[in-house]
């Protein structure tokens, strides 16, 4: 016999509530998706009832151990069959669960006189307030005995955020002004109404029927968890919080958070947090060996006049010696452009031929060949150009969690302050080619181990 059941707590206490909308989550590894899926369960007898689960993109639905892969550990058990080509479960009393992705803000309309008595979101914040809100018009029944309702998960985001901060009209009464959840407010339920398109909230509902009558409103709650409260996860992969430890402090805030409150809904990227001049130990040398590479951030921007205020043009030398990364040299200047092809044929050969140089390479035709241009230029050097992945948050997260964790050390010299500076004090700062240069850096020595360790390198 299989038994399947929530786990006693926060997810047990989702799963319990009876609100028409509930929020579940604020950190990773509380079990949210797990609850997700057990919520239809309760219906599956019931040959009106349908259910359509949604993730932002289609391969967050079928990537291996996702929506669908945890779906097939738990559906056949309870009589489920699948239909993989349509991601849909069928049940013996004919009740179906789906699963959909809804990759772009239009793709909402594709619901346009669908009636769903369930509505589940995996990672709400993906979503927007547009699909969020027409879809609530479409949770509907017309088959007695079902009562429209909606079911979310998330992970916390800052009200900024351009996606998911929407999220926030909800949240904010259950968040304390530290940012992490209020565990006094967390479950209780409030009421809401959509009046001009603002959410207008009550203790009651008869409050609301009150004051904008021929609105009905709807019932709110929000359960908070964390990955505290989901021994299975800790049971199967005890090393999973060293790993959310390891992250980068604004994510470790965020998805690990507070073991009592879970995650940080307002913390975000601001100096002293990305980078902090304290995780950095100077050291008089770096030892021998390992990979060496010097990543230039180049501008072509001459300052003219004293109101100006071009980018610079930087480039970071850094080594990694087993696991440890050391920033050896920074440069740092605003130059012309024929300044900087002198700059980078100076620097390359000051570091030598087992120096690689790296570049970021901008996008278009231009790009191209400028980064031509310069490999002509570097010819005799293990030289190119890397074309940035995400955006410079992105590309530094890696760098971050290393530093936070004591493994990025500089060797001392006179740029150290400079660089300190830069670092402790980003995204705040007017510039960031330090930064970009030093995550362009670390990111190539990366790929340079995982390369090597695969056997792959080839130049």
């Amino acid at each position: 016999m299989v038994e399947v059941r929530p786990q006693p707590g926060p997810q047990e206490q989702a799963l319990a509530a009876s609100a028409d909308v509930v929020f579940y989550g604020g950190a990773a590894g509380g079990g949210k998706t797990y609850a997700l899926l057990l919520e239809p369960l309760r219906h599956i007898h019931n040959p009106a009832f349908s259910c359509v689960i949604f993730r932002r993109t289609f391969p967050q639905v079928t990537s291996p151990g996702g929506l669908w892969d945890t779906s097939a550990q738990i559906y056949p058990y309870v009589g489920g069959e699948p239909k993989q080509s349509l991601l849909e479960w069928h049940f013996p009393s004919g009740a179906v669960i789906k699963f959909a992705h809804m990759q772009h803000a239009t793709n909402r309309l594709d619901w346009q006189g669908a009636q769903i008595p369930l509505i589940e979101w995996d990672e709400l914040t993906h979503f927007t307030r547009a699909q969020f809100f027409y879809l609530l018009s479409r949770n509907r029944s017309a088959t007695a005995g079902i009562r429209p309702y909606i079911r979310a998960t998330m992970n916390p985001v800052p009200p900024d955020d351009p996606i998911g901060g929407w999220i926030h009209e909800f949240m904010g009464w259950y968040l304390a002004e530290d940012g992490y959840a209020d565990v006094e407010r967390c479950g209780i339920v409030r009421w809401f109404v959509m009046h001009n398109d603002t959410l207008r909230w009550a203790d009651t509902p008869d409050d609301l029927r009150t004051e904008y009558p021929g609105i009905e409103p709807k019932s709110f709650t929000f359960i908070r968890s964390s990955v505290y409260d989901n021994p299975a996860l800790l049971d199967a992969d005890p090393g999973y919080i060293a790993n959310l430890q390891a992250l980068p402090l604004v994510e470790r805030e965020r998805l690990l958070g507070d073991r009592d409150r879970g995650g940080n809904w307002l913390v975000r990227p601001s100096a002293g947090k990305v980078f902090n001049r304290a995780w950095f130990e100077i050291v008089d040398a770096a030892p021998a060996g390992g990979w060496a590479v010097r990543f230039w951030d180049l501008a072509a921007s001459e300052k003219k006049l004293a109101k100006d205020d071009p980018d610079y043009t930087a480039g970071v030398k850094m080594r990694r010696v087993g696991d440890t990364y050391y920033v050896l040299d920074c440069i740092e200047e605003r130059l012309d452009p024929a300044q900087v092809d002198r700059v980078l044929r100076n620097t390359a050969g000051q570091d030598g031929q087992a120096v690689m140089v790296r570049w970021e390479m901008e996008g278009g035709a231009s790009g191209k060949r400028d980064n031509r241009y310069i490999a002509t230029l570097l010819s005799g050097y293990d030289a190119r150009g890397r074309r940035p992945q995400g955006d410079k948050i992105t590309r530094a997260r890696g760098l971050s969690a290393q530093a936070l964790a004591g493994n990025v050390k500089l060797v001392r010299g006179a740029w150290n302050e400079r660089w300190l500076t830069h670092m402790h004090g980003q995204p705040d700062m007017a510039h960031d080619d330090i930064m970009d240069a030093s995550s362009g850096a670390f990111n190539e020595l990366v790929r340079m181990e995982r390369l090597t360790k695969a056997g792959s390198y080839q130049g």
